[in-house]
């Protein structure tokens, strides 16, 4: 098995774990007589002013044989909500959006949890998954389908529990996000992330491989399954024919598309496509408080706990989501002026302190299509770091465990 390359530099923390793990998982696999090769994993540390790759191993595809690149970008999964987030901090800032406006001033028809009709909801509920939508309908609604029409299934949301009462992280707000976005700006959500967050970032990055350049086509990394079929993205230098959610016929004509009308086509709540150098870009801004990107009060709000768990409001997916802000996951809060670490007080069901240096941390996980990843940094150490790693089992590491696990 090829060896991981790794540069051990002083104060490499626990998450070497993960690389253990991923190693690990390879070897299993060919005991398994499954694809030869370690699956593709890198990860890159960073701080205010250095990005480090520190790990890297595999191919970014099979058939080519292409080598695993820092700047080759990979469907990130979930860490895909922060970046939606960033793209409405930004809105906000312009005056199009308000955080706490009823959304349907902008989306121009009817967003009501049907038990509670009378209560509007605001893109602070929906950024902080306390909006009471639920996983229970398809999120990736087709081209020609209607949010307005989808979201009247009582499925797609919590009948018990008004808004801002109870988190349960789910999909479906990304959509409705989108929606509004597009609602307020009469532009198509690829292109508003497009100008709001890729280019102000100088990012060469995309959502379901629209506006990526061609250089990033040839470096895409093809998402494998642990027995070694293609979960995704095996482009090998050519673009999709139909890079979105196509409409119910099999149609890919986006001149269709309408906009404020469906929001999933682009994947908004897991379809980013982006290298993990991009991903340490976006971080070092988080520890520039903004730089000249977003201003040090909008940050702050983001960084905010907006839902912090108290043992009965908000669904914790083994103890892993304890405290949220707006489209930030945040791990093991606490006083964030401290200047050493503090002794977290979680509720006893939370579990959510990966790192173990009593810090907290910032930022946001992923997993979908046999990838785990993660973005996080805080502010005592000045440092951040990004992951990902390709054909995770199910079941290995569990749930969002992949730091470490027993």
């Amino acid at each position: 098995m090829q060896k991981l390359k790794t540069i051990v530099k002083a104060g490499v923390r626990n998450f070497c774990l993960f690389l253990l793990v991923a190693m690990a998982s390879a070897t299993a696999a060919q005991s398994r007589n499954l694809p030869s090769g370690p699956a593709a994993s890198i990860r890159v540390d960073f701080d205010g002013e250095i990005i480090s790759v520190t790990a890297i191993q595999g191919l970014s595809n099979r058939a080519s044989g292409r080598a695993l690149m820092p700047d080759d970008p990979v469907r990130i999964a979930s860490i895909s909500k922060l970046f939606v987030a960033l793209a409405v901090m930004r809105l906000v800032e312009a005056g199009t959006l308000d955080l706490h406006r009823d959304v349907n001033d902008y989306l121009g028809w009817d967003l009501r949890n049907p038990a509670f009709p009378d209560q509007s909801i605001t893109l602070a509920h929906l950024l902080s998954h306390q909006a009471g939508l639920r996983d229970g309908i398809n999120y990736a609604l087709p081209m020609d389908a209607l949010l307005a029409v989808a979201l009247k299934d009582p499925k797609a949301w919590d009948a018990n529990r008004r808004a801002g009462s109870f988190f349960t992280y789910a999909n479906l707000n990304s959509p409705v996000i989108a929606a509004i976005m597009e609602a307020a700006t009469g532009l198509r959500f690829d292109r508003i992330m497009q100008s709001e967050v890729f280019a102000p970032l100088e990012l060469d990055a995309c959502f379901n491989w629209i506006n990526c350049s061609n250089h990033k086509i040839i470096g895409a990394v093809t998402l494998y399954r642990p027995n070694g079929n293609v979960a995704r993205d095996d482009l090998r230098g050519v673009r999709e024919k139909c890079s979105v959610v196509p409409a119910r016929d099999g149609s890919c004509d986006l001149s269709k598309y309408r906009l404020g009308q469906t929001g999933s086509v682009f994947s908004p709540q897991g379809g980013l496509r982006i290298s993990a150098v991009d991903l340490a870009k976006v971080g070092q801004m988080f520890l520039k408080q903004g730089a000249e990107f977003l201003s040090r009060e909008t940050i702050a709000k983001m960084r905010a706990p907006r839902w912090i768990f108290d043992g009965t409001n908000g669904q914790t997916e083994g103890g892993y989501f304890c405290t949220y802000g707006l489209g930030m996951h945040i791990l093991n809060y606490s006083n964030p002026q401290s200047t050493r670490p503090q002794a977290a007080k979680p509720h006893p069901e939370c579990r959510d302190q990966p790192f173990h240096n009593g810090y907290s941390h910032w930022g946001h996980s992923g997993e979908a299509y046999s990838l785990k990843s993660g973005f996080w940094f805080n502010d005592v150490e000045n440092h951040g770091t990004v992951f990902f790693r390709t054909e995770v089992p199910e079941d290995d590491p569990r749930g969002h465990c992949i730091y470490q696990c027993k």
